[in-house]
């Protein structure tokens, strides 16, 4: 007679499927913790390019509608709506993601670590993305989707009040919860690799390449930067939620001014240093040569950290600023030069007399330098307080932010692109294919930002979908090369694809720097 408790086999096969059922997600979820940093790398990688189309199609589209100097395509919400979304999307969406993608790829690898200090921290901040990027971009998909109520959102992506503060849309708050999640996000992940260069990496400092050391500094000023983010962002939903009275009123506009620009000056150097690290990274190995200066270049990266969080005030000469302020922000700000400056000196060293190969990620790293000189200049110009009140409102500031974030932040993005292609998908890519998009996009950039140059020379304000028939052929010829740097971006993508179809595997020594003096350790 069976005990009361007791089971037959069939009982045992059923408590193990059970057993196996309650693991499974489990073992999905360590999984998803344990993943792998190139692959994490990856997955930042291919979030950026999606969001990158999705901003470049903004920008498309805001070209077009400035086709004719009336509005014949779109209202003036409309464009409104898409100069918003496009600046956020491609500067939260896109370019901090593309950065944090890159380091996780590569940088344990060249440290010498076996993971990042946090991998469960590090997916968890990537997952947070998602839904930031469809609560940023919900006003658009309200459209898309025709939920009523829900429109675009037109104020601009500074987020300044009172308009930010008074629009009764609903798809602000969730624009401004998607940014909250973002700064969560992006804390998170600089956190995690400053704790990483410095906890887990088992080389000596004097050995970390300059590429993890412009990423380590650019965390370091998130971790201290995007908390202001996030602080300023729940100061505006409280006040849109209760109108505490903090950011209206006679002071309440200048209140968001100096904390947005506390944060966003910052930003533009956390976006530009990781770049020109990436530069200091690619020239040596086509090159034939270590770089020129190494010290410097890493001296320098400290003091553009440190500077920059002392030039915001630069961007509120318009504000009613003193004149005794003004100087001291302008003399501040002429000083982040010197250490850009010292950087230039060390690309143009490692060239010259180099045996230079004229590789895709090695054009495009040229050509990023060579915008880099034009933005810098034109940057110098802006600093000036007398002409920066001339300028500030104009095309000009337009042509020289994007000569800055295109024509050196992405381009330099699309060099380690090229560079890091056989380490993040194991193939090579088609090195024609590759040379078109390098050099469509360098002539779209030319011919975009050199005309938006030029109409900003003649003070045309910016920032409205109208202007004076007179400056047609010019915004025409700008949507042109807008048009190029788009067609530019398909042949990427047509690569890209075709790459991963059908590309050559490529080996562990793919560029074939191992008995070179500028070999790194991430292969």
């Amino acid at each position: 007679m069976p005990l009361p408790y007791s089971s037959d086999d069939s009982d045992d096969d059923a408590g193990d499927a059970e057993l196996d059922a309650a693991s499974e997600p489990v073992e999905t979820g360590r999984r998803l913790i344990a993943v792998d940093h190139v692959r994490l790398g990856r997955w930042f990688l291919v979030f950026a390019l999606v969001m990158g189309l999705w901003g470049g199609l903004d920008a498309v589209l805001l070209r077009t509608t400035l086709v004719t100097p009336t509005l014949d395509h779109w209202s003036a919400d409309v464009y409104s709506s898409l100069f918003t979304t496009h600046g956020l999307t491609m500067l939260f969406l896109f370019a901090v993601p593309a950065i944090w993608g890159f380091a996780y790829a590569t940088i344990p690898s060249l440290i010498r670590a076996e993971r990042t200090a946090f991998p469960a921290v590090a997916v968890a901040a990537f997952w947070l993305q998602i839904p930031a990027a469809i609560l940023v971009r919900a006003g658009t998909i309200g459209s898309a989707l025709d939920v009523a109520g829900l429109d675009p959102v037109a104020i601009g992506w500074t987020l300044y009040p009172p308009m930010s503060v008074a629009s009764s849309n609903p798809a602000v708050d969730a624009l401004v919860a998607g940014l909250l999640l973002v700064a969560i996000s992006t804390s998170l992940t600089a956190a995690n690799l400053v704790v990483t260069v410095c906890r887990r990496r088992t080389i000596p400092w004097s050995d970390v390449d300059t590429f993890t050391w412009t990423v380590v500094t650019s965390a370091a000023m998130a971790v201290v930067a995007f908390p202001v983010l996030a602080g300023s962002l729940a100061l505006l939903l409280l006040e849109r939620a209760a109108g505490v009275g903090l950011l209206v009123g006679r002071s309440g506009p200048m209140v968001w001014l100096n904390l947005f620009w506390f944060f966003a000056h910052p930003l533009v150097y956390i976006l530009v240093l990781p770049p020109m690290g990436i530069a200091s990274h690619v020239l040596p190995r086509f090159a034939g040569r270590r770089l020129f200066g190494r010290r410097s270049v890493v001296y320098s990266t400290f003091a553009i950290g440190i500077l920059s969080f002392t030039v915001w005030g630069h961007h509120l000469f318009m504000a009613g600023m003193g004149v005794g302020v003004r100087a001291v922000f302008m003399f501040v700000t002429l000083a982040v030069a010197v250490p850009s400056s010292a950087k230039l000196c060390t690309w143009l060293g490692t060239l010259w007399g180099g045996a230079i190969q004229h590789t895709a990620p090695m054009v495009a790293t040229i050509a990023a330098i060579a915008f880099f000189i034009v933005g810098g200049v034109t940057g110098v110009f802006l600093a000036v307080a007398p002409i920066n009140v001339l300028y500030n409102g104009t095309y000009y500031v337009v042509a020289h932010f994007h000569m800055m974030l295109v024509g050196f932040v992405a381009f330099t993005l699309v060099a380690g692109a090229y560079y890091w292609f056989p380490l993040l998908t194991g193939r090579w890519y088609d090195p024609t294919l590759a040379h078109l998009h390098v050099w469509l996009t360098i002539v779209g950039i030319i011919v975009t930002f050199g005309a938006l140059f030029v109409v900003g020379f003649a003070e045309l304000p910016r920032r409205i979908a109208t202007y004076p028939p007179a400056f047609a052929p010019i915004h025409q010829l700008a949507t042109v090369g807008a048009y190029v740097i788009a067609v530019g971006q398909l042949v990427f993508l047509l690569n890209l694809g075709r790459s991963l179809w059908v590309g050559e595997r490529a080996g562990d020594d793919p560029w074939g720097l191992a008995d070179e003096p500028s070999h790194a350790r991430e292969w």
